[in-house]
């Protein structure tokens, strides 16, 4: 799986991510938003909110990096709910769309507002 599509679905589809996985996200995305932070208080607050996780088990999912973890993710999610996933392709060049609901692409710019809803 490469990783637009990965994205896509960890985006899209968060809904259906495993428990571990979204605190794991949670994490990764905490500590984003730390890096720029120069509170100390911060990091306790993220901490007392379960923002922020000690958990070793879901810390060894981010070990192999943030781009590894999203396609292992993206691939339980479509193992797991192959039905509930949708892949808004272009009619045209049948590349991936930005977003399940966009109606332009952004790679060959055909745009499909104005198609009939089948």
């Amino acid at each position: 799986m490469d990783k637009e599509t990965a994205h896509y679905i960890v985006t899209y589809f968060f809904n259906l991510l495993p428990y571990k996985e979204k605190l794991a996200w949670k994490h990764y995305a905490s500590i984003l938003k730390l890096e720029c932070n120069e509170n100390p208080k911060a990091m306790e607050m993220y901490k007392s909110k379960g923002w922020i996780t000690d958990d070793q088990e879901i810390l060894a999912l981010l070990k192999k990096g943030y781009e590894t973890f999203e396609i292992e993710t993206a691939k339980k999610i479509v193992t797991r709910y192959p039905t509930q996933i949708f892949f808004n392709t272009c009619p045209k060049c049948s590349k991936l769309a930005r977003t399940p609901h966009a109606k332009q692409c952004r790679f060959c710019k055909y745009t499909w507002h104005n198609d009939r809803e089948l």
